[in-house]
């Protein structure tokens, strides 16, 4: 039996996770999360007030889940914390807090890149989900297309080449009046939009493209993002045309990423196609995915709600696989803004 507490801070959710592997199997013993919501009254995440924010319930959230999992820290055998990428102020709480948390304790310390944490996320809610497997992860801070031949082994695929999945449905929540964060809004919204009032260009998607264009697998977001504005200033009644601009908008980004992730399970022969990230709880993009992939024999998985949000149980999974592998990390570790996933292979 293997015990791992993972923390999670590298944005606006304090959170601590509880896992244990019990032989093959691996159990999710706890997990808490704190959303920040005071970032809604800004339309965005305000680095300084997430960073104290972190500071206040950072020791609630490792107790309480420590406690729904009916442990202590002297029961843990490694404390894993995302120490990359993300706001630095923030990934420092969780780092520092990590770092002490394992000194007293006599535990090892394990540093997670964020993203690989999204890779193991969903195994926690389907045992299935494991490599080989086409991944694409999709945030509010990045997007990318990954070929997963096996755990720690990382095939970067494609990438966006300016705004994220979701940041783009941030934006352009914005731009129709909607709250912030943008993505659960504008699918409610498109839900009730006409798919052909306004139809948007999908975005470097193009059929005669071949595998060794660097635009094969990338996406672009950000002209697709200012067809919407011009959309919006252009309506002569935007109560009226609100739903099918989201609608609209919605349809090219999924398009565009389903058509992408198809091409990579098509060449690389994958059965299976994880997601990841906030955006993975887009309901749509995955019954479009899933409808793709049916043709080609092969299964998507994606995570549930709080295992696609932001959250320390994919930290904990994450360091788990390290920690296992003889990953010990020592107590100078830093926190990083930018940084490669460990075992990230570039591009040919």
């Amino acid at each position: 039996m293997t015990l791992v507490l993972g923390i999670e801070t590298s944005c606006d959710e304090t959170s601590a996770s509880v896992v244990e592997r019990r032989g093959a199997e691996v159990v999710l013993r706890s997990l808490v999360i704190l959303s920040q919501d005071v970032h809604r009254i800004f339309g965005g995440v305000v680095p300084e007030i997430a960073s104290r924010a972190h500071l206040t319930s950072i020791v609630p959230m490792v107790q309480r889940a420590l406690g729904d999992a009916g442990l202590a820290p002297s029961d843990m055998d490694a404390v894993a914390v995302t120490h990359a990428p993300g706001l630095v102020g923030a990934l420092l709480v969780g780092v520092g807090y990590a770092k002490g948390l394992a000194a007293a304790s006599g535990k090892a310390l394990v540093g997670v890149h964020h993203m690989e944490g999204h890779l193991f996320a969903t195994s926690l809610d389907q045992p299935d989900a494991v490599p080989p497997f086409v991944a694409l992860l999709v945030s509010g801070g990045h997007t990318m297309l990954l070929d997963v031949p096996d755990w720690g082994t990382y095939h970067l695929l494609g990438t966006t080449r300016d705004d994220a999945a979701g940041e783009a449905f941030d934006k352009v929540g914005k731009l129709l009046g909607l709250p912030y964060p943008g993505g659960p809004h504008v699918e409610r919204l498109a839900a009730t939009g006409e798919p052909r009032r306004f139809r948007f260009t999908r975005p470097m998607l193009r059929r005669d493209q071949q595998p060794a264009d660097p635009d094969f697998y990338d996406v672009s977001f950000s002209g697709l993002k200012t067809a919407v504005r011009l959309a919006v200033q252009d309506s002569a009644n935007l109560a009226d045309d609100r739903a099918h601009i989201a609608r609209g908008f919605q349809d090219a980004l999924i398009d565009t990423l389903v058509a992408k992730t198809m091409r990579a399970v098509k060449r690389h022969n994958r059965p299976r196609i994880v997601l990841g990230g906030g955006v993975a709880c887009n309901t749509t993009l995955v019954r479009a995915m899933q409808a793709a992939a049916d043709s080609l024999g092969a299964r998507v998985f994606a995570p549930s709600p709080r295992l696609a949000t932001d959250n320390a149980a994919m930290i904990a999974r994450a360091g788990l696989f390290h920690f296992e592998r003889g990953v010990r990390d020592p107590l100078d570790l830093s926190a990083f803004a930018q940084r490669p996933i460990p075992g990230l292979q570039p591009r040919d």
